[in-house]
């Protein structure tokens, strides 16, 4: 809670210290003084800063995170109706980025020196220093334009009414490409981390008493050297949650997926400061649970690490 409060504290601090007035945006730009200082007055801007920041703390302690002044709408109500994009986003690249990392990680990390490893680990670092947002553009280009097997952009088809089964495999279609731009962009971090650490692992003594035990070099590998490597995988994995949460701002603006990241970018161009300080609540809070549980994980992947 006292991060958590630091954070609410500092961002709110820097988003009114920035450039830009937000009464243009909610009064227009052909107003004269009187109507925005009657704007200004309306929504509190017009009051010290220490005493905005008091009055926020306060109703968001009573669950009050504001109105937005670009959507009109309770914050909470705009945020909550970007969460399942996000999530489906997130969780889905979040899961594919793991799964393939530790699996070609693990590969080349146990066949060191080898094509294999040369490769993999060329075309991960190639795409891994391709910007996302071009990625993105490239996918489409390829996947969607030439070939034609993907939608450009949106969450579903607007000209069809989709229900049941085949609402979901519209949705499906929809996230291929955004899935898979976001996929790429955090794959290689987590193949180059899981290789080099499986690598120190299996030159371990308890790794050459398993190989001497006659242990298949499946079972060497998977049982004891991957789970002992995983400790450094965990907290990289736990890190980019909090990142994928709005850092796939530019992946959502490409493809025009309804999310977070697309929700702040609009937020920061408009100066909605509710909406931004909400966001970065969400943000905080999210980061903090996960590296919570990346600490309670690490007791279940190593017994000798305890907390007190």
């Amino acid at each position: 809670m006292p991060l958590v409060l630091a954070v609410l504290v500092l961002t709110f601090i820097l988003i009114h210290l920035a450039p830009g007035d937000p009464i243009y945006i909610l009064a227009g730009d052909g107003g004269d003084k009187a109507y925005y200082t009657e704007v200004r007055a309306y929504y509190g801007l017009d009051r010290p800063l220490p005493e905005q920041l008091v009055r926020y703390l306060l109703a968001v302690i009573h669950g009050d995170f504001g109105y937005s002044f670009t959507y009109q709408q309770p914050v909470l109500q705009v945020i909550l109706g970007r969460i399942p994009a996000t999530l489906l986003l997130m969780g889905t690249a979040l899961a594919l980025s793991t799964i393939l990392g530790l699996l070609l990680g693990t590969l080349t990390g146990s066949r060191p020196h080898t094509k294999l490893d040369r490769v993999i680990t060329a075309l991960t670092l190639t795409v891994y220093g391709i910007p996302v947002f071009w990625l993105g553009q490239l996918l489409i280009i390829v996947f969607a334009i030439w070939l034609k097997w993907f939608p450009i952009e949106g969450m579903v088809s607007v000209r069809d009414d989709y229900t049941g089964i085949f609402y979901g495999l519209d949705v499906l279609h929809h996230l291929a490409l955004p899935a898979i731009s976001l996929t790429l962009s955090q794959l290689a971090l987590t193949v180059r981390l899981t290789r080099t650490t499986v690598r120190e692992v299996l030159g371990e003594d308890f790794v050459r008493t398993a190989r001497a035990k006659g242990l298949p070099e499946r079972v060497v590998v998977l049982r004891h050297a991957l789970r002992n490597a995983l400790l450094p995988i965990v907290t990289v994995i736990g890190n980019e949650i909090g990142l994928l949460l709005t850092g796939a701002a530019l992946t959502e603006t490409v493809f025009a997926w309804p999310g977070l990241g697309r929700l702040l970018l609009s937020a920061t161009l408009n100066r909605d400061y509710p909406l931004l300080m909400a966001i970065f609540i969400l943000v905080a809070v999210t980061v903090i649970i996960a590296n919570l549980f990346t600490d309670l994980l690490y007791t279940w992947l190593d017994p000798r690490v305890r907390y007190k």
